[in-house]
């Protein structure tokens, strides 16, 4: 996520060939993906290669003229994330940026000062890691552990960081782009003191960003081991789940004959059932941190806009978080009750 973010500066119809002379050169995009990948992206995102930079332009056009203070980067690459994650239809796509910059501006407990380093003792606990191979679809698998993590020790909204930083990593790839990736949710051992945690206000929030706010494809979550409070978890979530989202939702229980249907053993650590080996987080953590400067770059260029209007928020302050409190008294009992 590098590039000026000037639009002033960046459009192409701005300034005489001696004044562009000037300005720095974009990156050049080099497209990384294989022919069967390209197929499949013209296939299932409607992205033509021959068509790929004049939609980019289009974007970045549509971004200098309708949110010139937005301030996103608008290089090639970043932007085509936004084309990818939205099938190349412009406006949803440019929602969707619009989106995850309003995201990260409203809700500074996630956001501010995130690093890899500032979450270390995250993912040292493992509560988020990403399989060491890949599904047969090309897919990631993002595995989340709650009972890894100690409400004492630190606040939720620090694992909700850890996972925003690995879908970030991932994103990179247009591997990922293209194929999206899968959830692996390990809910064994959770309290309902730990479940309360999750309530509405931070369940909407979190939902509001994976669906609505990042620029990724999430073709399967996949619940194991959940206890009887997951049906209060899942009662939260659920109102803010498109149906589309909820019906890639796949709950096994303690089966793991029903989980390797959805992700094959063979990618899958022991302690799941599978023939990989057993769990090992550290070579996920060392690409994270070592990932450190590069975050820096890249989140230092969003600076926050002097015309944010309510309407582009998905959010909506103190009355959202009174409202979504409200809502966790109702769902408590909900809770007791299930668990």
């Amino acid at each position: 996520m590098s590039g000026d973010s000037d639009c002033t500066r960046t459009s192409p119809s701005v300034g005489s060939p001696s004044d562009n002379e000037f300005l720095p050169d974009r990156p050049k995009y080099v497209c990384s993906l294989s022919p069967d990948l390209i197929t499949k992206a013209r296939e299932e995102l409607q992205e033509k290669p021959e068509w790929r930079l004049r939609d980019v332009q289009a974007l970045r056009d549509m971004v200098c003229k309708d949110y010139p203070s937005l301030g996103t980067c608008l290089d090639d690459a970043f932007l085509l994330r936004f084309l990818r994650a939205r099938k190349f239809d412009y406006d949803r796509a440019l929602q969707l940026l619009v989106n995850y910059h309003t995201c990260r501006r409203s809700w500074p407990e996630v956001f501010n000062n995130l690093k890899p380093s500032a979450i270390k003792p995250v993912l040292e606990s493992g509560f988020v890691t990403v399989l060491p191979h890949l599904d047969p679809e090309g897919r990631h698998v993002v595995c989340i552990r709650p009972d890894r993590w100690t409400p004492s020790n630190y606040p939720i909204t620090e694992n909700i960081r850890a996972i925003y930083l690995t879908l970030e990593k991932l994103i990179q790839s247009e591997e990922t782009q293209v194929n999206g990736i899968v959830i692996l949710a390990d809910y064994k051992g959770v309290s309902l003191s730990k479940a309360s945690h999750f309530g509405p206000f931070v369940a909407k929030k979190v939902i509001g960003i994976l669906q609505d706010g990042f620029p990724i494809r999430i073709k399967a979550v996949n619940i194991i081991n959940e206890p009887r409070i997951f049906k209060g978890i899942f009662a939260i979530i659920k109102p803010f789940l498109k149906e589309k989202i909820a019906n890639r939702f796949f709950l096994h229980g303690c089966d793991l004959n029903s989980l390797h249907q959805n992700i094959p053993p063979v990618i899958l650590p022991e302690e799941y059932g599978g023939t990989s080996g057993k769990l090992d987080i550290s070579a996920w953590n060392e690409l994270l941190l070592a990932s450190e400067e590069d975050f820096l770059h890249d989140f230092s260029q969003l600076v926050l806009p002097c015309d944010s209007s309510p309407h582009d928020m998905l959010v909506s302050g103190d009355a959202d978080e009174k409202q979504c409190d409200d809502s966790l008294r109702g769902m408590k009992p909900q809770l007791y009750y299930c668990y």
